[in-house]
């Protein structure tokens, strides 16, 4: 569980790092955000919390929703090769934040 919850960071580092490194390396930016996607959602995928409460679970299919549109953002980049990537990455992000708040508080109001 360590291993998988270390993986989770460094894919989440490695997404950010390939996000923003699209303004100093562009020819590599896509590899380095394609990796991290895939190791973030691989992990996110073997880490989710299994819960009884329907609120929780539907949750987490949301984040496991964002983590997909997070690898799909990666494959516009090869795909595309212009900025439409942005608006998927965007969605993405935007749903992993909100679930990353949300699920420790429905886990916190049902224990």
């Amino acid at each position: 569980m360590k291993t998988i919850q270390f993986l989770y960071y460094v894919g989440a580092v490695a997404l950010l790092v390939g996000a923003v490194s699209r303004m100093f390396i562009p020819e590599y930016y896509s590899y380095i955000y394609m990796a991290g996607a895939v190791v973030f959602a691989v992990a996110q995928f073997l880490l989710r919390p299994r819960h009884k409460h329907f609120m929780v679970r539907r949750l987490v299919v949301q984040q496991q929703i964002g983590a997909l549109l997070l690898v799909t953002a990666g494959v516009l980049m090869f795909v595309l090769h212009n900025n439409e990537w942005m608006a998927v990455m965007f969605a993405g992000a935007l749903m992993e934040l909100y679930t990353a708040f949300r699920i420790p508080s429905e886990i916190e109001k049902h224990e």
